[in-house]
């Protein structure tokens, strides 16, 4: 088991720990003593209808939704909702490459699929809290993968769900996005049959893949208006070192070589033998697929064909020159244009 100081509440803030136990995924390995990292806003009421589920996005952790998407000031108010954030397998909180011991801790870490983390999650809602039903599923990019699998796996437990930035099905053009980042990590000379001995020691691969993610992750229109400069970035350089590089080069490889073979298979029509149609049709939640307007590599346009699949859905599109990356809310415009979407969500009769 390797340590890394990034992947502690010192970083990422407090959280609690749930066992799943010997968790069998559906590619046919277990998983030994899976756990599940995750924190609460707000108090479960007596009826237990008031809970809203947050799922994380590739590379990032509750951490982010707690400082920007939750607070009583914002639609997920915990004044009002009980709030469970819960950490992907594989993001380095929950268990993944880098802290797990047993027969796959530094040789192989097993293959883990979206149709996992959401069956593992709704084992931990209902065996630890005894929350049969969902006010509102949401997350942003691997996180609308898990929405996505979540109402269509879980239609009876979810009353609305809202996707942001990501597809229920993901494409070709995303697939091999992800492998590029997916090459960037394992072109580092640290990388060995597959996988990384001494991540700690490793800056090469996450160096490349920070870059891929400064083209890919923002806008074209971020970077011909310069949408560093109000972050307090002197140059594109400095941005690309002190946001970028320094973003991604404090994680573990392995994690992230983990989630993004996840993210390229993302995939609800694997329920219906292949069908995406009829499994979007499955969906029983009010549902706002929330796309972001210039995001390069989840485009309004894939969003949108698959909403029309989803019965008595929105598009609600998000605006944001900073592309997919708006995702972190440092725009001042995105976070109020969240807000009002999911609170209208929730404000409408499931």
């Amino acid at each position: 088991m390797i340590e890394n100081p990034y992947y502690s509440p010192e970083f990422h803030g407090s959280y609690e720990l749930f066992s799943l136990g010997d968790f069998v995924l559906e590619e046919g390995y277990t998983l030994r003593d899976c756990k599940l990292a995750y924190t609460t806003f707000g108090e479960l009421n007596e009826a237990k209808d008031n809970a809203i589920l947050v799922t994380t996005w590739y590379s990032g952790t509750h951490q982010i939704f707690r400082d920007a998407y939750i607070g009583p000031e914002h639609a997920l108010n915990p004044e009002k909702y009980f709030i469970v954030v819960i950490n992907q397998i594989g993001n380095g909180l929950s268990s993944s490459p880098h802290n797990t011991v047993g027969p796959h801790a530094m040789s192989r870490f097993p293959h883990v699929r979206i149709g996992d983390d959401v069956r593992a999650q709704e084992k931990l809602l209902r065996e630890q809290f005894g929350i049969e039903s969902l006010e509102l599923v949401t997350g942003g990019s691997m996180g609308a993968q898990q929405t996505y699998e979540w109402a269509v796996r879980f239609p009876e437990k979810v009353k609305r769900a809202a996707p942001i930035a990501g597809t229920a099905k993901n494409t070709p053009h995303d697939f091999i996005f992800t492998q590029a980042l997916i090459e960037a990590i394992t072109s580092d000379p640290g990388f060995r049959d597959g996988w990384y001995a001494s991540p700690l020691d490793v800056r090469e691969g996450l160096h490349r893949h920070a870059r891929i993610w400064s083209v890919m992750g923002f806008s074209t229109e971020f970077w011909k208006g310069e949408g560093w400069r109000p972050l307090g970035f002197a140059s594109e350089d400095d941005f690309q070192v002190g946001f970028m590089d320094a973003y991604f080069e404090v994680m573990d490889p392995n994690d992230l070589l983990c989630m993004a073979w996840k993210w390229q298979r993302g995939d609800v029509s694997r329920l219906t033998g292949g069908d995406l149609g009829a499994a979007l049709g499955r969906v029983t939640a009010k549902t706002y697929v929330m796309p972001i307007s210039e995001d390069m590599f989840f485009p309004v346009r894939d969003c949108e064909a698959e909403q029309k699949l989803v019965p008595g859905s929105e598009l609600r599109v998000v605006d944001s020159v900073a592309g997919h990356l708006g995702l972190f809310g440092f725009e001042p415009d995105y976070m109020p244009q969240i807000d009002r979407h999911l609170g209208e969500l929730l404000e409408t009769p499931a």
